[in-house]
């Protein structure tokens, strides 16, 4: 397989165009440029050792399209500005955004070139001016989302829906590289004990859980919710936070093992949808009463069971469509039976805080599926492709 810790770049720092195949001389790496390389184009060994602060290594899409579309590169380290701290990052966790990223969304423009990756963990290593609230040395996590932090929805602590809301390695560059400036709020302190890999796994999908199962289905100790797809990072993370917050919880998975795995979290019971009718079976679980709440981030493929599953007055809250975007089913079971249908994204700053708390006590604990080297950002992406997850796959940053 290729080796992705040598590139080609060329003296004003774009990738070298591609068609010849170019030969590094101390780790034997190999990679083809379509098209050859520019005259000026020289090999930079990204496994070695930097002058510090100087230069950093980071994981870069320049266009959209497959895993060859993540290029290892050389940047300048950023210096933060006002507000801002820099990170060294340790460890970053990947999300199907990354791949969204990565392969280009119809209708969307990315700013590319772009850093990928929406969470991280490290030490802080410098500070911008006006900075208070965090010192250089601490191990924290990232916050992955930024509002503008002064318009009306920002001050009443909503900043998800403030109109220039932004993600790391979505609308800025991201923690997929050895070092990272954000706006020091979006830094929170690590539990003690807590690994790099750990406190980079958790921001994104634990937010976004938080978020639906909190304050969009405002799930109520002793209802039944159906959790969909529980392998993915953010069921993974609502699987014990539904338990914890008092609810008897159902899911699905694609494999045996998955299942078993959500029952270990913490789910109830758990259906293997590759090997019978999901609703079906869940009818069977609840004794023909249906679930009070479905967390459905899947699509088309569940949504017309899941409304059929769902007791008068249930809610369904979905975050993504994965297998599918467009949702057909009767509807005259939502208003029939008052059903109603939510959409989430992120979640505020203050809740993000709420969840750390849990971390803290111990009381939520991350899913880590595997852990890739920075070199191998693009298996890492494969790993997610193969839908062979369960939990977080993080890549280290030594």
């Amino acid at each position: 397989m290729e080796d992705d810790a040598r590139v080609l770049r060329n003296a004003r720092g774009i990738p070298a165009s591609v068609g010849s195949r170019v030969r590094g001389l101390s780790r034997h790496a190999t990679r083809t440029y379509p098209g050859g390389a520019p005259r000026d184009a020289v090999a930079v060994d990204l496994l070695a050792p930097r002058p510090q602060n100087a230069v950093m290594r980071a994981a870069v899409v320049h266009e959209h399209g497959s895993f060859d579309q993540i290029l290892l590169e050389e940047r300048p380290t950023p210096e933060p500005g006002p507000g801002e701290v820099r990170v060294r990052v340790r460890a970053a966790a990947l999300n199907h955004l990354d791949t969204w990223v990565r392969r280009g969304v119809p209708g969307h423009t990315f700013p590319l070139p772009l850093v990928l990756g929406c969470d991280g963990a490290g030490e802080v290593d410098a500070l911008g001016a006006g900075v208070t609230n965090v010192k250089p040395g601490e191990r924290v996590s990232i916050a992955p989302g930024f509002g503008c932090g002064t318009c009306e929805v920002c001050a009443a602590g909503q900043d998800q829906l403030c109109r220039k809301y932004g993600i790391f390695g979505e609308t800025r560059d991201g923690t997929n590289a050895e070092y990272v400036c954000v706006p020091s709020r979006n830094v929170l302190p690590m539990p003690a004990g807590q690994t790099f890999e750990e406190a980079a796994a958790w921001p994104l999908t634990y937010l976004t859980a938080w978020h639906m199962l909190t304050r969009r289905l405002e799930l109520r100790p002793g209802e039944t919710i159906l959790i969909h797809a529980a392998g993915s990072g953010v069921s993974a993370a609502a699987i014990p936070m539904a338990k914890l917050l008092g609810a008897h919880v159902i899911a699905t998975a694609g494999s045996d093992e998955k299942c078993k795995k959500a029952v270990d979290l913490g789910a109830a019971a758990a259906v293997n949808y590759e090997k019978v009718d999901f609703a079906a079976e869940v009818r069977t679980l609840t004794k023909k009463r249906g679930v009070d709440c479905v967390v459905n981030h899947v699509g088309a493929k569940t949504f017309d069971g899941d409304m059929k599953l769902l007791v008068k007055g249930g809610r369904l809250v979905t975050c993504g469509a994965t297998a599918g975007f467009e949702m057909k089913t009767d509807f005259r079971l939502v208003f029939f039976k008052g059903l109603s249908i939510l959409g989430s994204t992120m979640g505020s700053l203050g809740e993000l805080h709420e969840v750390s708390r849990l971390l803290h006590a111990g009381k939520l604990r991350p899913v880590i599926d595997s852990a890739f080297p920075l070199a191998r950002v693009a298996d890492a992406h494969r790993r997610i492709a193969d839908r062979a997850v369960f939990g977080k796959v993080v890549l280290t940053i030594p």
